[in-house]
């Protein structure tokens, strides 16, 4: 692989505002990765460590709940 050029841009990572501090992310698309799920701690954002994408914790959060799945996707992506 050549090596990048000094002026190449490099696109910043996607962010996402979400309204919780758990998360789930299968980098989207038909080329994503596996299916995680990401807890920020103490934070107010957390990273995928396969796609990069960042998690931006809403100014306006919502409390936690079991009962809602962090991972909401239609039944045909199961």
């Amino acid at each position: 692989m050549p090596p990048r050029h000094i002026d190449a841009v490099i696109p910043a990572p996607e962010e996402i505002i979400v309204p919780t501090k758990r998360v789930a992310c299968d980098g989207g698309g038909v080329l994503g990765h596996p299916l995680v799920y990401l807890e920020m701690g103490e934070e107010s954002f957390i990273e995928c460590g396969y796609c990069d994408r960042r998690f931006v914790l809403s100014d306006h959060p919502h409390p936690e709940s079991e009962y809602l799945d962090p991972a909401a996707r239609p039944p045909e992506a199961h």
